[in-house]
C-alpha cells in the first residue's frame, strides 16, 4: 500500500443510484452515478501518485490568463482598468511554483508576460514583474478568440506539469474570425487544458463563451458589472489552485448487446458527454471529466440492454475511473483514451438490470434519476424559451419559460427561480403560469442564459 497525504492525491469513490427493476422485455436502464474526490487517503499500490510533489505543496500546475484587449474594452475606460486589476488579483492568488503567463487578446494574441514563448514560475519577484507588465495593457484592435486559445495551448504545452488551465475574459463577440475557426481551435485544444471563460458587460455572445467553457471542461459566467471582476478572478484562481488530479476519465464498460444511450453530467451543471467518448478496448469507452480537487459531481447514464424474461438479471454497465500514466508520451487528451496507457483509480460502480413481473417495482422511478431528469429539462426549456423570445415567438417563449418556472419550483432550484423571475412575472409557480415581462434588462436575460445549466443536487 502506498499512502499519500491530502496535499497529494485525492481518494475517489463511485456511488450508483438506480431502480434496477424492468418489466418483462424492458430495455432502458437509467442510473445516476456520483463521483466524489476527497483529499488524502490510501490508494492501492497499483496506482502511483500522478506527478508527485513535496508535502505541503500543491500539484505541479500551469495557468495562462487571456485578457481581452480589443477596442471595446475602452468603453467605458474603467473596464480595462478593472480587467487589469482582476488579472493582478488572480496573479496574487497563484501558488508559489506554479508556471504562468499573461496573454493580451485582440485579433492577435500577444504575450504580455513573461514573453518569448515562455512561462514564468510564480514567486514574489515574478508576481511583481507580471503586475508591472499589466500596467501597459491598453485597448485596441479586434477579437479572434481562437488565436488566444492556440497561443495558450502552446505556452501550456511547454511545461511538464500535472494541471494545465486557462482563464479567459472577453467583453465582445468573436468578430474577427469565423465560427469555424473558433471551433477548430476548440477542437485542437480539447483535452490539452481546461479553461474557465467569463463575459464582462453585456456586449458578448453567451453561446460563444459557454461553448468555450463546455469544450474545454471549464466554467462560464457573466460579470455584468466590471467592478466585480477582481473577486470573480480570485475565486476562479483559488478553484484552479485546488485541483489535484488532471485528465480524469469515466470508463464505461457494457456487455455484448448493450449500448450507451447517453451519458451527461447533471451536477453541478448539465453537460452532455455522450459524443466525447473515446474507445478503450472491447465494449469500453472513456468520457473526459477534466481536473479534480475535493469535490463531487453527478452523472446520468442511460443504457439500452437486450430484452429478457422475468427472473433474469444482468450487469448493464460497469463504471470506473482512470487517468493517463505519468510520463506517457501518448498523453494528449483529457479522456486518456486513444491508445495511451492508463491507471485505474480504484473506484468502481455497477449498474444492474433485473426483470420482474412486480408492476410497482418496475414502474418506480429512482428519486435521483427523476430529479436530474427534471434538472436537464429545466436547462433545455430555459434555452428554448429565451431563443423563442429573441425571434418574437412570445407564446412559445411563455410556454417554455412557464415550464422552467414549474421545474425550478418543484426541484427547489431557488437560484434559477430568482433569475427566471427577472424575465417573467410568475402567476402560479406550481402550474407554470407566467407572463413575459414587457421590459427585461439585457444583463438579467444574459445571466439567466449563461447560468441555465446550473443545477441543485438531489437530497439523498
Amino acid at each position: 500500500m502506498a499512502i499519500f497525504s491530502k496535499s497529494n492525491v485525492p481518494q475517489f469513490s463511485v456511488d450508483v443510484y438506480q431502480n434496477e427493476y424492468l418489466p418483462e422485455g424492458g430495455r432502458s436502464v437509467n442510473a445516476v452515478v456520483t463521483v466524489t474526490a476527497t483529499g488524502g487517503g490510501t490508494i492501492g499500490s497499483a496506482v502511483a501518485a500522478p506527478h508527485l510533489y513535496s508535502p505541503g505543496e500543491g500539484p505541479s500546475a500551469a495557468v495562462v490568463l487571456m485578457v481581452d484587449c480589443s477596442g471595446s474594452m475602452d468603453h467605458p475606460p474603467t473596464k480595462m482598468r478593472n480587467a487589469r486589476d482582476a488579472t493582478a488579483a488572480a496573479i496574487d492568488t497563484l501558488r508559489d511554483g506554479v508556471h504562468f503567463a499573461v496573454v493580451a487578446g485582440t485579433h492577435l494574441a500577444r504575450e504580455v508576460y513573461p514573453g518569448d514563448g515562455r512561462l514564468a514560475v510564480a514567486g514574489p519577484d515574478t508576481r511583481a514583474r507580471a503586475k508591472q507588465a499589466l500596467r501597459k495593457l491598453g485597448a485596441g484592435g479586434g477579437t479572434a478568440i481562437g488565436t488566444w486559445l492556440r497561443r495558450a495551448d502552446r505556452l501550456l504545452a511547454s511545461a511538464d506539469v500535472a494541471i494545465r488551465h486557462g482563464i479567459l475574459l472577453t467583453d465582445g463577440r468573436n468578430e474577427h474570425e469565423s465560427p469555424e475557426d473558433l471551433k477548430a481551435a476548440l477542437d485542437a485544444c480539447a483535452g490539452r487544458f481546461t479553461c474557465d471563460a467569463r463575459g464582462v458587460g453585456t456586449d458578448w455572445e453567451v453561446k460563444e463563451v459557454t461553448g468555450i467553457a463546455s469544450g474545454l471542461l471549464g466554467t462560464a459566467d457573466i460579470v455584468a458589472d466590471p467592478g466585480g471582476l477582481a473577486a470573480d478572478f480570485t475565486r476562479m484562481m483559488e478553484t484552479a489552485m485546488g485541483k489535484e488530479v488532471a485528465d480524469v476519465s469515466l470508463r464505461l464498460w457494457t456487455p455484448a448487446g448493450a449500448t450507451v444511450t447517453f451519458l451527461k453530467q447533471v451536477a453541478p451543471t448539465v453537460e452532455e458527454l455522450t459524443d466525447r467518448r473515446t474507445e478503450a478496448g472491447p465494449r469500453a469507452g472513456d468520457y473526459p471529466l477534466g481536473s479534480w480537487g475535493d469535490e463531487s459531481r453527478d452523472y446520468h447514464l442511460c443504457v439500452e440492454v437486450p430484452p429478457a424474461a422475468v427472473g433474469r438479471e444482468m450487469l448493464a454497465a460497469r463504471v470506473s475511473l482512470v487517468i493517463p500514466n505519468p510520463g506517457d508520451a501518448s498523453r494528449s487528451s483529457a479522456a486518456g483514451g486513444g491508445g495511451g496507457s492508463v491507471q485505474n483509480l480504484g473506484a468502481q460502480g455497477l449498474v444492474r438490470a433485473v426483470w420482474t413481473d412486480d408492476l410497482a417495482a418496475s414502474t418506480s422511478i429512482n428519486p435521483q434519476v427523476a430529479h436530474y431528469t427534471g434538472q436537464a429539462e429545466l436547462a433545455e426549456v430555459i434555452q428554448e424559451g429565451l431563443d423563442l423570445r429573441k425571434v418574437g415567438d412570445m407564446d412559445g417563449a411563455t410556454a417554455k419559460l412557464g415550464r422552467a418556472v414549474q421545474l425550478a419550483s418543484a426541484s427547489g432550484n431557488s437560484d434559477t427561480a430568482k433569475l427566471l423571475a427577472k424575465v417573467v412575472d410568475v402567476v402560479d409557480a406550481a402550474t407554470g403560469t407566467v407572463r413575459l415581462k414587457t421590459k427585461v434588462e439585457e444583463a438579467d436575460e444574459m445571466t439567466l442564459e449563461t447560468r441555465s445549466t446550473k443545477t441543485v443536487r438531489v437530497k439523498k
